[in-house]
């Protein structure tokens, strides 16, 4: 049953592919669909990227273990889209192309510009990536009992198949798809958790503080140290607004409205989706239990299928498995597409070849770039099967928050700023959370680990700040504030986009 569910998915996806190969012809079919997706169709498909193997398999299994300060991840990521919202989806899509790159490259000098903000791109990729692949290898593990290190590398092939053939059309139909299935999946659950409770949310946290102790219902079971809290918060809420494969998303609808209308409807499923993780992340602490979740997997990301196995039988647990399985295969095709557009688009195009590039050898080097970003990934993957998704993914927001975000909002709200300062921000942004992680206790033993938090966006992120407003006074860009101001104007008009 299991299988026939997951291979009638896998059939659809890769009709949907064949369908959107025959429609990709260009460099704007691939990196934006030809820029012709709706606001509402762009809306469900970024919800169907944001709602990752992290939020699904990673949140549920986080609250399930650790009580509120797993629901914690919960607040950060739905907070997060009000930033997006009020401050960047508008302005990126009236002054970009493709990518994040374009838009900074617009004011700087390209060639620097583009190179790092193509290395941030490929380190957030790898983080986000990683947590997808580590969701994947353990659901299929558990539900068809095939080897963990096969499951991975099937559905890195998969992926790569999705963004090589159908580019962004492919991707963006999948993650609707995807979305519709994982929100349908998750009100079932939701409701058949709550009618073991009477809908009655109060006998609900009632139990729950009867079973673990009213602790468990507080702060502080997982993250002791108050800070570590402020650090996840930070990185959570300010990383949406600077993760690439979110941002790339703007580019393929085909007027500024629509990119609000999109954060709107995307908004409004996201919120839904996260109310709803904590019933799943509850109930399943209360009606599978801590041993069973721990014995599936030592990360707890097998704690949403559980609950539907307890509560709607195999069929339901193949049902759910699937749904994972399908948000995992969205989310890591939109990954891909970002990260092999930050290496054929902006490193390759515009630095090696100088913006020289032809359609056709560009279209090569983005399927290339598709196919190595993929290899490395489930090579990476594989090392870290042990780790919670929604942790890893955590980690790919402390680096985007760090190394993307502030060079965005200097770009576009700081005439001074300048290519020193973007290159700067973004590699002090870049080094200094990666550097944190490795002598954290992610990396170190807890007990002799040099950075106490396992978040670093509390340090990285004043650093990523810090770094482009010194590297900015650092030198002086007439050109670069020269165009500010025509910058400034066509991110809030659109004037000019098209050219």
């Amino acid at each position: 049953m299991a299988f026939a569910i997951f291979a009638a998915f896998v059939i659809a996806t890769l009709f949907i592919t064949y369908w959107a190969a025959k429609r990709t012809a260009n460099t704007e079919d691939f990196y934006a669909a030809g820029r012709s997706i709706t606001g509402w169709q762009n809306g469900i498909a970024i919800a169907g990227d944001y709602m990752s193997a992290a939020s699904f398999l990673g949140i549920a299994g986080m609250i399930a273990l650790f009580g509120y300060d797993g629901f914690l991840y919960s607040v950060g990521w739905l907070v997060a889209y009000l930033v997006v919202l009020l401050v960047v989806a508008e302005p990126l899509r009236n002054s970009g192309k493709y990518t994040l790159a374009d838009m900074l490259a617009y004011r700087m000098n390209a060639k620097p510009v583009r190179s790092v903000a193509a290395l941030s791109t490929l380190a957030i990729t790898a983080f986000y990536m990683i947590a997808q692949l580590v969701g994947a290898g353990g659901i299929i593990k558990l539900l068809l009992d095939i080897d963990y290190n096969v499951s991975i590398i099937t559905i890195g092939i998969l992926m790569m198949l999705y963004v090589v053939f159908g580019g962004m059309l492919a991707t963006t139909w999948v993650q609707i798809i995807k979305a519709v299935l994982l929100m349908g999946g998750t009100v079932i659950l939701s409701i058949m958790v709550f009618a073991q409770y009477n809908f009655n949310i109060v006998t609900m946290f009632d139990q729950v503080s009867l079973k673990f102790g009213q602790e468990f219902l507080e702060p502080g079971l997982k993250f002791t140290n108050p800070l570590e809290n402020v650090s996840l918060g930070l990185a959570l809420i300010l990383g949406t607004a600077g993760l690439p494969h979110v941002l790339i998303r703007f580019y393929t609808v085909p007027t500024a409205k629509d990119a609000r209308t999109s954060v709107v409807w995307a908004m409004f499923i996201i919120g839904a989706f996260y109310i709803m993780t904590t019933f799943l992340g509850f109930g399943a602490a209360m009606l599978v239990g801590h041993e069973t979740i721990l014995n599936a997997d030592k990360a707890g990301n097998m704690a949403a299928p559980l609950l539907a196995q307890a509560l709607g039988g195999e069929f339901f647990l193949a049902f759910i498995a699937a749904v994972a399985f399908a948000t995992i295969l969205a989310v890591v095709a939109g990954l891909v597409i970002s990260a092999a557009g930050a290496f054929a688009h902006d490193f390759y195009s515009n630095v090696i070849r100088g913006g020289k590039a032809s359609e056709k050898e560009q279209m090569k080097v983005a399927r290339y770039a598709a196919i190595g970003v993929g290899v490395v990934s489930i090579v990476l993957a594989l090392m870290a099967k042990d780790q919670n998704v929604a942790f890893l993914v955590a980690l790919a927001f402390a680096v985007a928050s760090s190394a993307n975000l502030p060079v965005i909002l200097f770009s576009l709200f700081w005439k001074r700023f300048n290519t020193t300062g973007a290159v700067t921000g973004m590699l002090t942004g870049l080094i200094a959370s990666l550097t944190l992680v490795l002598i954290s206790p992610n990396v170190m033993d807890p007990e002799n680990a040099i950075f106490p938090l396992t978040n670093p966006g509390i340090v990285s992120i004043p650093l990523g700040f810090l770094g482009a407003i010194v590297g900015t006074f650092m030198s002086r860009e007439p050109e670069a504030e020269k165009k500010f101001d025509e910058l400034y104007v066509r991110s809030n008009t659109g004037l000019g986009a098209e050219e």
